[in-house]
């Protein structure tokens, strides 16, 4: 075997081959087991010494992701990746066949096993016992055990040769006991009498084949080893090639008849792979010597090769010298023009950046006119309390929301035109901070409660009077708390600190939500800039710029440190008094004027209590909407919910878990997600098996031609661009749906099945119904067949393989299993050979009678009369 093994990987040097020798120790091969595991190799070859022993190693190492390759003897289990190996059973039937040849059909015979508890042992008693059967006068008189100790078995068959009883054959699984068994009969004088046959059948002296050929065994049965063909598998294995999971080798009988030839032609491949192995020899000791001699010839040419460049380099160095010279002076004057140049196009692009500035915060002016239309209307109808329906009070609570949202945006982004212009203005006034801060807390207490979120100020200062611009602050502490309530979770905490130090106060704004990376705190104060993690939904990033922008105005700093799951701090100093301002900065008196945006925009949208609950209505269709925008989730939500049962996930990983496992009909899914975004959650689903039949909408704010080409070729069946109509949605959905209905009735239309022309099915779908039906119509016949074998053959859970077929085919497994029953029976009915219980049988129902009720059932008729007609 391990000639054959490294004969083979003689062909691949890339390979390195570790090789262990348990020398017939079960304990000793689980240890060398372990430690390839330790060792992470990519493949495993073993070859069991006992099966049951060495069961639990090869599982875990198969377990750990590990290919493993059995050889020549099996485990109790089927976790393996491979098996290579002759069938012992075969062996053991060929040894009961000539055993029946040798005696005549009558004779005592004694069995000599290899390894008890080795799968080659159990298998060639199995084998040779079925054919013995067959034969009633041929008796297995005793089954001795043999070990790696040739001699553990001879007292005992010496024992039973001089007992009453005349022993006639000896079957031994091993060549080595049966030249054993051979020893004690020619010791007792029955090696005439007395059969013996062997297994292994190697070439070599002293080995089976030699053994038959000199006449001391009777028969020998060629054992393959399959060295050859499990490096081949575990080649194919490694390079992700095609292989088979069961390789069966062939066995065969060498007797008298045959030896000779199997000794020649033994003998010619030995010789043939010694001249091999000779030429191969030859061949790379005039690599050897073509490599020294082209290294030579190399290092000569390369030496040339350089002298020459170095010549030709001093000659050209000395033209280009002066060539350079007369460049630079060139190029001296190019700068000069080309800074001239850049000077003037400087003027021009500050005249064109001040321009686009100027249109921007007019733009942005004009926003809030529109916006007070629609926020005006929308007040008043809240506030007129005619509205009782509390789903259009909700929608209309939405609209005001998300305009007031719209609406801080645009009061953000004409504050940054201001700081930038040097025209915001500071007006610092005497406040008193706890009472201040108490005002901004009391705009989230609502939230806080109904979250459970554990909100406080924490102070040992009953009073802190502190010079500030009132609506500045208000503007930066109310940003800070709104970023700290979206991103705790429920029943979390938030915590506002209050210290006086030295000649400054500072306040610390402290959570245990899900804190940044490292470069988010390093770049949360920039412009524009929007987080990669958790902080990635910070929305434009404008809120902390224009905090820090602020805080500046006010000579005062803001920092943040934070840990990832952990907490997030940010902490703002300020100087105490009125000395660090300027003149101009200063306001005498108290202002009141505080943002109107604070008590409108909240972290969340907060729902009406008198909300009606409606009763749970039982659905025919499941949809699962993959969206991170709740807001929006309620709204698809509630257009859907009346006709569809809807479930929710909030990002990619989450939803590709939930679409494996409740496999649903129609999949809504947002294209920007955290972690997996939309597109790919769309790639893993069209490419697996268990979830390509689902159609597949995507939803996006990515509206241009090339980005919606993009998300078509993904494989999803709709592409709806945001702002969209909820109409639309739901029309979509109905459509596709439909499709999928007809696409059944076309599956579905006549048995068995062709999917040839199923224009609308993916490949992969086709694919999945040819498998499912071809494995039906091979084991209908099979009484016993549940789904779960069906599963296991498929590679499915029983879960998904149901809701696969009952989405495809419109069936149930078991329904769709009987309609090809019946169909096979009404068929076989037309014949006259056969009665109806042969064919109840033949087409897999367990009784005539179960048979006959099924086939009323479809027909309304029994199978009879319909037989008869």
């Amino acid at each position: 075997m391990h000639e054959n093994m490294q004969r083979e990987l003689s062909f691949h040097p890339e390979i390195n081959f570790v090789m262990k020798d348990a020398a017939g120790q079960s304990a000793k091969q689980i240890e060398q087991i372990q430690q390839l595991i330790d060792q992470q190799v990519d493949l495993l070859i073993v070859s069991p010494n006992e099966a049951k022993k060495i069961t639990p190693i090869v599982e875990k190492a198969y377990q750990k992701g590990i290919p493993v390759i059995i050889l020549d003897r099996r485990t109790m289990s089927d976790q393996y990746t491979a098996y290579v190996g002759a069938e012992n059973i075969e062996v053991g039937r060929t040894a009961g066949i000539y055993a029946n040849n040798v005696l005549k059909g009558k004779g005592n015979v004694v069995e000599i096993s290899e390894l008890p508890g080795s799968s080659a042992d159990i298998d060639r008693h199995k084998g040779f016992i079925e054919t013995i059967k067959r034969f009633p006068k041929i008796h297995l008189v005793a089954k001795l055990d043999g070990n790696w100790d040739k001699y553990s078995f001879e007292n005992k068959l010496t024992a039973l040769l001089k007992s009453d009883r005349r022993m006639d054959f000896i079957y031994c699984q091993n060549d080595r006991r049966a030249i054993t068994a051979f020893e004690i009969c020619k010791k007792l004088g029955f090696e005439k009498r007395v059969k013996i046959i062997g297994v292994d059948g190697l070439n070599g002296k002293n080995e089976g084949i030699d053994l038959v050929d000199r006449a001391i065994l009777n028969a020998t049965i060629i054992y393959p080893t399959g060295g050859e063909e499990s490096i081949r598998t575990a080649i194919n294995i490694l390079e992700k090639q095609p292989f088979k999971r069961e390789n069966r080798l062939q066995s065969t009988l060498i007797d008298s008849s045959n030896v000779r030839i199997m000794k020649l032609q033994n003998q010619k491949v030995t010789a043939q792979q010694e001249d091999i192995e000779r030429r191969q020899r030859k061949i790379e000791e005039q690599r050897a010597i073509s490599e020294n001699q082209s290294s030579i010839i190399y290092a000569i040419s390369i030496t040339l090769a350089l002298a020459l460049l170095f010549g030709a380099l001093s000659f050209y160095s000395l033209r280009e010298n002066r060539k350079i010279n007369r460049r630079l002076e060139k190029q001296n004057h190019e700068i000069l023009n080309q800074r001239d140049q850049i000077s003037q196009m400087a003027e021009k692009a500050t005249v064109e950046h001040e321009a686009k500035l100027k249109f921007f915060t007019n733009i942005s002016h004009e926003f809030r006119t529109p916006l007070t239309l629609i926020l005006a209307p929308v007040q008043d109808l809240l506030d007129n309390g005619k509205i009782k329906d509390s789903l259009v009070q909700q929608e209309l609570n939405l609209i005001k929301k998300n305009a007031f949202r719209l609406l801080r945006l645009v009061n953000q982004l004409m504050d940054f035109r201001k700081i930038e212009g040097h025209k915001m203005m500071i007006r610092a006034s005497e406040h008193n901070l706890i009472s201040f801060l108490k005002d901004i807390m009391t705009s989230f207490e609502k939230t806080a409660v109904k979250r459970k979120i554990d909100f406080r100020l924490v102070t040992s200062e009953p009073k802190v009077i502190v010079w500030f611009d009132a609506n500045m602050l208000d503007k930066v502490l109310f940003n800070l708390l709104s970023n700290a309530f979206k991103f705790t979770p429920d029943k979390g905490r938030i915590y506002i600190y209050v210290k006086i130090i030295g000649d400054g106060i500072k306040i610390v704004i402290e959570d245990n939500g899900k804190g940044m990376i490292p470069s988010e705190v390093e770049h949360a104060f920039e412009i524009f800039y929007q987080g990669e993690g958790s902080y990635k939904t910070l929305g434009t990033g404008l809120g902390l710029a224009l905090s820090k922008e602020l805080i500046n105005l006010h000579h005062g700093t803001i920092s943040v440190e934070s840990q990832q799951n952990k907490e997030t701090k940010f902490t703002i100093e300020l100087p105490l008094g009125k000395a660090h301002f300027e003149p101009s900065e200063i306001w005498d008196e108290p202002t009141d004027e505080i943002s109107l945006l604070r008590s409108m925009e909240l972290p969340e949208l907060e729902f009406t209590e008198s909300q009606e609950i409606k009763p749970a209505v039982q659905h025919q269709h499941t949809v699962l909407l993959i969206e991170d925008n709740e807001e929006l989730i309620r709204l698809v939500e509630q257009k859907l919910q009346e006709n569809y049962l809807i479930v929710k996930s909030n990002n990619g990983e989450d939803g590709l878990k939930m679409a494996f496992d409740q496999i649903p009909d129609l999949i809504v899914c947002d294209i920007m997600l955290p972690g997996k975004d939309g597109l790919q959650v769309a790639s893993v689903l069209k490419s697996d098996f268990r979830t390509s039949h689902i159609p597949i909408i995507l939803l996006t704010a990515k509206s241009t031609t090339e980005q919606q080409i993009e998300g078509i070729q993904s494989g999803v069946d709709a592409y709806i661009t945001k702002p969209f109509n909820l109409k639309f949605v739901d029309e979509t959905i109905k459509t596709l749906l439909r499709n999928r209905s007809l696409l059944r009735e076309h599956y579905t239309s006549e048995l068995p099945i062709v999917t040839a022309s199923a224009g609308n099915a993916s490949k992969l779908d086709k694919k999945f119904v040819t498998a499912f039906t071809a494995y039906i119509e091979e084991h209908y016949g099979n009484s016993d067949l549940n789904v779960e074998d069906i599963a296991k053959d498929m590679g499915m859970s029983r879960v998904q393989l149901y809701r696969k077929v009952k989405a495809l085919l419109g069936f149930s497994v078991n329904e769709y299993i009987q309609q090809i029953r019946l169909n096979k029976a009404r068929y076989l009915l037309r014949r006259n050979d056969l009665t109806v219980a042969d064919i109840a049988y033949s087409v897999g129902f367990s009784s005539p009678t179960y048979f006959s009720t099924a086939f009323k059932a479809k027909y309304n008729q029994t199978p009879l009369e319909y037989k008869n007609a």
